[in-house]
């Protein structure tokens, strides 16, 4: 089960190459020492966290809808990755740098691939390598709890009962609901409607119907998907679509 999936479907991930020398306000990849070195790295790291880096080679921006991303929202502040326990990011990155030192033709484009390459491939070392703290990411890494994340991240419309998430994640009833509360902070059921009502506001700016994008996200009827969404952005889903059409 690709656990990434729905996040890369849902959400664009970009990421550009920092010329300047002021600091990124927003999440950032930031690499230091030559890709060969023994200490060469590379550190994944969210706004306001971490100071100059010794070494530093590149910074790289990375917009990845960071404002309504919940994987974002829950990634740690900081995780640093040394390139030569990693070969295929260091590979990447070796090729990133020589694009960065170069001027061969397209290599803006080619920046900006090999960066977005680069998340993507922290963000699996994030998942793979587990995190103490509760959260998404912890949840994601849980060698049976991410089942049932990813089925709900995947298939969002359907009608999902307590006893089929557990069993997707081969777990039962009352150890699934304890676990998933415990890493992930709210109640399986909480956090399918939040995934749901996050991905009918990206609908709804993009110009979808209140009625078709209930359905869409799973919801009965639009009135209660319209009190839903109400509740947990303080305003109608209406107010976006007319935003968006204005």
């Amino acid at each position: 089960m690709d656990r990434l999936a729905a996040f890369l479907e849902s959400f664009k991930l970009s990421a550009t190459v920092i010329t300047s020398t002021d600091s990124v306000e927003g999440p950032c990849l930031v690499l230091c020492g030559a890709p060969d070195g023994e200490e060469s790295s590379i550190t994944l790291r969210m706004p306001g966290r971490g100071g100059p880096s010794r070494d530093l080679r590149v910074t790289v921006a990375i917009e990845f809808d960071n404002t309504t991303n919940p994987l974002m929202a829950a990634i740690p502040n900081e995780v640093t990755v040394l390139l030569k326990d990693a070969p295929a990011l260091r590979l990447t990155a070796e090729a990133f740098l020589s694009e960065v030192e170069g001027t061969r033709c397209g290599r803006v484009a080619a920046l900006n691939r090999l960066a977005e390459v680069m998340v993507l491939m922290m963000l699996r070392q994030v998942i793979d390598a587990g995190v103490s703290q509760p959260g998404l990411f912890a949840a994601l890494a849980h060698p049976n709890l991410h089942r049932a994340l990813v089925s709900m991240h995947d298939f969002p419309a359907r009608p999902w009962s307590i006893e089929q998430l557990a069993d997707s994640a081969a777990m039962s009833r009352t150890q699934f609901m304890t676990t998933f509360r415990r890493l992930v902070g709210v109640t399986p059921m909480a956090y399918l409607v939040a995934w749901r009502l996050t991905l009918a506001r990206r609908h709804l700016k993009a110009g979808h119907s209140v009625k078709t994008v209930a359905r869409r996200v799973g919801f009965s009827s639009a009135e209660g998907f319209s009190r839903s969404f109400s509740r947990a952005f303080g305003h109608p889903p209406a107010a976006i679509k007319e935003t968006s059409n204005a």
